[in-house]
């Protein structure tokens, strides 16, 4: 009979002792009732409770925690029936509240999520959910954690996973992208030649100053060779004059000399095609020296040989027709010039 009692002891001291003490895990919170009412928040480590006194009413994790929102079907300003599927990002800050103040802390954020979604798509047209998944996710989020924060709940995140059109609409909309992407390709196609047109041309236009540019330097190195030459020239003949003209100078030729040299230059002046000559004045005297050297040789061979008259008057024939003729052609010139 001892044994049977001090058996039954034992029994009831470890269930005390399992009774009385708890280990909480980490990021985990038990809610401590006691008698039926709120005693405590447990964390983690160990926790010593009254036992049959005190009970865990529920065990609350506060992890980062996500729920998956069931596709919902939402009707658009325009009338057109999509399919959005939402996720959401939520933790819990206040255990208690998350507890006592909501039945369901995950059905209360899964219908507020599904009306709070078609209260903002309804208002928007279907291209502009499209192109607005920011601006909805922000809308959510802050509408769901405003709502939520009496249930000692906090919404990081909202994620609109998907968006689905109906299949007809979604056959006008790829039709519709592949002709904008038509476009595109033409617009960048004709952009492209359009560019290399101007390329060209500019390619032309600066083809064509380079070789306008060389030709003007060509033209300006080849005067100014010509320039240069023609000084040269000159100034090769002028020193060709001044050497003339220092050996005319250190041979001092006499009037006689200079006089036989004068008619010698006239003679080859007188085998051009030229039809009026012009003879210097000075060459007068020296024409009338030598014609008195004829008379004179005339004279001589006279009285030596004492040449006929007809010879004489045929002589003086031949210098009046030379004159005559020199007349002429010195009247010739003068109505040309006229």
């Amino acid at each position: 009979m001892k044994y049977i009692v001090l058996i039954l002891f034992i029994a009831f001291v470890v269930l005390v002792l399992y009774k009385s003490i708890k280990v909480v895990r980490q990021s985990e919170v038990y809610i401590i009732e006691r008698l039926g009412k709120f005693h405590k928040a447990a964390d983690a480590g160990l926790t010593i409770i009254v036992p049959f006194i005190d009970t865990v009413r529920s065990i609350v994790s506060l992890k980062q925690q996500t729920m998956d929102i069931p596709p919902q079907e939402v009707i658009t300003s325009d009338n057109v029936t999509i399919t959005i599927d939402t996720v959401v990002f939520y933790k819990v800050v206040d255990p208690a509240k998350a507890v006592y103040e909501i039945q369901s802390l995950k059905k209360g954020i899964q219908y507020l999520s599904i009306t709070t979604i078609r209260d903002i798509v309804g208002k928007m047209e279907l291209d502009e959910t499209f192109s607005s998944r920011d601006s909805i996710n922000t809308k959510l989020k802050d509408i769901l954690d405003e709502a939520t924060d009496q249930w000692g709940c906090k919404v990081d995140r909202v994620e609109i996973k998907d968006i689905t059109p109906p299949p007809d609409i979604k056959d006008a909309m790829e039709k519709q992208m592949n002709a904008e992407r038509n476009k595109r390709a033409l617009i960048l196609q004709a952009e492209g030649e359009r560019q290399s047109a101007i390329t060209l041309a500019e390619g032309r236009k600066e083809a064509a100053i380079l070789d306008a540019e060389a030709d003007r330097e060509s033209k300006i190195r080849r005067a100014t060779g010509e320039a240069d030459a023609i000084k040269q020239v000159a100034a090769a003949k002028a020193k060709e004059i001044q050497m003339v003209y220092d050996a005319i100078k250190e041979a001092d030729p006499d009037e006689k000399l200079v006089q036989l040299k004068s008619l010698e230059a006239l003679e080859e002046v007188a085998k051009g095609d030229a039809n009026k000559i012009f003879i210097p004045f000075e060459a007068t005297s020296t024409l009338a020296g030598l014609g008195a050297m004829k008379e004179a040789l005339v004279d001589g061979k006279g009285k030596r040989g004492r040449p006929k008259k007809e010879d004489k008057d045929k002589a003086s024939t031949n210098n009046v027709e030379k004159l005559a003729n020199i007349e002429m052609a010195e009247n010739n010139d003068n109505n040309a010039n006229q």
